[in-house]
């Protein structure tokens, strides 16, 4: 695809041709080899979108109340985007649980637009092995979604469990999404999670035992927290019925306001892309490494001669760095 393809296919988005965004994110979430070039034009047009991250265990019921709160925010008059990770099927690779079955409020087009309603697009994809709850590609996903002019981002994860502290280095706010009567819901604030939510949402709050699970995340708060100017706040909803939600719309558009002021926000996305620019010169020296030769099975040829004492992994390593950046230097 050519510099003029690629300029065309974004602007075509940008004025809302569904087509487009769908092909866009085909081709940046395949990783193509135009992906780098359609991310680089993208990116200009980014910056205005909120993205609102939604994570918690599975049977939390996150998918009903992201397609709740997407409504609120349409009704409001906001673009919104949505995207759902799900688990990788062991057959297919591709989501186990589709957006047609999730978000059945919205009946979207086999491009993911909303029937009837061009505001809203809906993005599923699988994790592919992914740990962390969210798909490596779901932050370039999200950049082409913004990009397409959404002011909304719903980022729900696939609900692994404890580990989905990723969704934090993505969201500019981050919802934590627990229900009564799980187990010992004090399990569900451990490792990680405790930290990284900026509100607690209490759904399925008509369930006996919503009081103790606000309790117990009340008495944690002052215990382990990565807000010291500000205390995240809890709310109770039952998504099956809307119950909660303008609560819950309400309190993030307070939180949005409190990040906008003194460059609260963007002091949220520098440690964003400091983690993003890492992640991605890993993934450019790796790519360059395989073009000098060095691909799985040279690799697996040293390791199997380290593992026999032959070799010295420590002087391999700096040998093979030398060809990667002076390849005309070394033998």
């Amino acid at each position: 695809m050519t510099q003029t393809a690629i300029a065309d296919l974004v602007s075509r988005l940008r004025a809302g041709e569904t087509r487009a965004l769908a092909r866009a994110l085909s081709l940046v979430e395949n990783d193509a080899p135009e992906a780098p070039a359609l991310l680089s034009a993208c990116f200009p047009h980014t910056g205005q979108g909120l993205r609102i991250g939604v994570t918690g265990a599975p049977g939390a019921g996150k998918s009903t109340l992201v397609d709740r709160l997407a409504r609120a925010f349409r009704e409001a008059g906001k673009t919104v985007g949505v995207i759902a990770v799900d688990p990788t099927s062991p057959f297919t690779g591709g989501a186990i649980l589709g957006d047609r079955i999730r978000f059945r409020e919205h009946q979207t087009s086999g491009s993911g637009e909303s029937v009837g309603d061009s505001g809203f697009y809906l993005r599923s994809m699988a994790t592919r092995g992914s740990l962390g709850g969210l798909a490596l590609a779901t932050a370039d996903v999200a950049l082409v979604l913004e990009a397409s002019g959404k002011d909304v981002l719903l980022i729900e994860t696939v609900g692994v469990g404890q580990d989905e502290v990723e969704i934090a280095r993505l969201a500019d706010i981050t919802l934590v999404v627990l229900v009564p009567g799980m187990g010992d819901e004090v399990q569900s604030l451990k490792a990680g999670v405790m930290e990284i939510a900026d509100i607690f949402v209490i759904n399925k709050s008509d369930r006996e035992g919503a009081d103790r699970v606000e309790q117990e995340i009340r008495g944690l708060q002052s215990l382990v927290t990565n807000h010291p100017e500000r205390t995240p706040p809890v709310v109770r909803t039952t998504a099956t019925t809307g119950e909660g939600v303008p609560a819950l719309a309400s309190a993030v558009g307070e939180l949005e306001q409190w990040l906008r002021q003194e460059n609260r926000l963007t002091g949220r996305r520098t440690q964003h892309w400091r983690r993003r620019l890492d992640a991605m010169l890993r993934t450019e020296l790796m790519r360059r490494a395989r073009q000098n030769g060095f691909e799985a099975k040279v690799l697996q040829f040293h390791a199997a001669r380290i593992a026999s004492g032959q070799q010295d992994p420590w002087q391999l390593i700096a040998q093979l760095t030398e060809k990667v950046f002076h390849p005309d230097n070394s033998s």
